[in-house]
């Protein structure tokens, strides 16, 4: 151990990223290619989407600390959970150059019915208060339940 530290290695926890296969890498280049030479107007027309889980306690982490033989119960060595995880909420929210658009709850598994009642429910108001005008882009990824027939119709 000393001799890592001696060559400034220390321990971490690894860093984590979505693992990307090579058709989310050709889709990537696909987009930069088409969308690279668009100017700063172009982009401040685009309303972005997506949903996201967050942890209400708990952490999904694996934490690394340093403390002294004898410390191992003192509190600021310690991370309180509880059992079965705590609880989690998943949030749609939309946003653009100009600021953030609506924030939703979902409720349940998202499905794209659940999808198209929140695009219905919160889309045009967003696009109102961002005031993206009349030519404005939706951009969202390539999730199943976003491309979905019913939601195609839609947009």
């Amino acid at each position: 151990k000393q001799v890592l530290y001696q060559h400034n290695l220390k321990d971490h926890s690894a860093r984590k990223k979505p693992l990307l296969q090579n058709r989310h890498n050709k889709a990537r280049l696909r987009f930069t290619t088409a969308h690279g030479d668009k100017d700063h107007t172009f982009w401040r027309n685009v309303l972005w989407s997506d949903e996201t889980k967050i942890e209400l306690f708990g952490h999904n982490d694996h934490y690394y600390l340093w403390r002294k033989k004898g410390e191992v119960c003192k509190l600021k060595n310690t991370i309180p959970t509880v059992r079965h995880r705590g609880d989690s909420i998943m949030l749609w929210g939309c946003f653009a150059a100009g600021g953030t658009g609506a924030l939703h709850k979902i409720h349940g598994i998202m499905r794209e019915e659940n999808y198209v009642a929140i695009l219905k429910q919160h889309l045009k108001t967003s696009v109102r208060k961002l005031k993206l005008g009349r030519k404005w882009v939706f951009q969202m990824d390539n999730d199943p339940k976003h491309t979905s027939k019913v939601v195609a119709k839609m947009a």
